[in-house]
């Protein structure tokens, strides 16, 4: 599932959409049972953002389309004119651009932005450490792991930098809130925003851990491990000997 910093970079490549009043089409049929290109064809985009994994497109007329792209979900941004291929959910064409959203979005048309229930955005500046941090320590019996992926704690991250900021920290996925120190949880969400961060701004950072199951760690050489981890069963990847401390539940 695209994380915050690819929703941060999505919106960042639409702004050249932005003032323009825009052609509007829904090619997917599905798409075309939301009656979106009849309620926006002709309007104005007034401001593109992200908030953790949604995007929010704000058009005149405080209409908000909410954009959630799952696991498959995709934006293109590509010159106007150019060949479109497949269907899309939807099409916004400018004066020189258009942006197509591909793959079986979540797509949702208000007259205000909707209340997402998400707690501080990693990628927010400045960064409200002391909310997130606060956040995760309500859920003490919450495996970290497990917390940062929970968006009403912390919107925006993902499994991916999940286990590098963990890695980072030096700090086991499995290891329960309560028993994680203020400076280890601070650690790790500075961590988590700084590499994100990096990413945002184009500078793709090597993965330490993530999808590395069975490769040795780069700063001890131990295999990394993978495990599924939570409710939805993502996979845990962490170095049992750098972030030592807990184990994953026995099988």
């Amino acid at each position: 599932m695209p994380e915050g910093d690819s929703l941060a970079r999505i919106a960042q490549a639409l702004q050249p959409l932005v003032g323009e009043r825009l052609e509007v089409e829904t090619p997917h049929p599905r798409a075309q049972l939301l009656h979106l290109a009849e309620r926006l064809d002709g309007k104005r985009l007034d401001a593109v953002e992200a908030q953790g994994k949604n995007l929010l497109l704000r058009f005149e007329d405080g209409l908000v389309l909410r954009s959630h792209l799952r696991m498959n979900g995709r934006w293109l941004v590509r010159a106007r004119g150019a060949p479109v291929v497949g269907r899309p959910w939807l099409v916004l064409r400018g004066t020189l651009h258009q942006a197509l959203q591909l793959n079986g979005p979540v797509l949702e048309l208000r007259r205000a932005a909707p209340r997402l229930g998400l707690g501080p955005d990693i990628l927010a500046e400045p960064l409200d450490r002391p909310a997130i941090v606060a956040n995760l320590r309500s859920h003490p019996r919450c495996a970290i792991g497990d917390a940062l992926l929970d968006q009403r704690l912390v919107a925006g991250i993902g499994n991916l930098w999940k286990a590098e900021a963990l890695w980072a920290a030096r700090v086991s996925p499995w290891k329960p809130i309560a028993e994680v120190t203020d400076e280890d949880l601070a650690a790790v969400v500075d961590a988590a925003a700084g590499l994100m961060q990096r990413s945002v701004a184009g500078g793709r950072s090597a993965r330490r851990v993530y999808r590395h199951a069975g490769r040795p760690c780069p700063r001890c050489a131990t295999p990394i491990r993978s495990y599924p981890q939570g409710d939805g069963a993502r996979t845990a990847y962490w170095c049992p000997t750098c972030q030592r401390g807990e184990d994953p539940p026995a099988s």
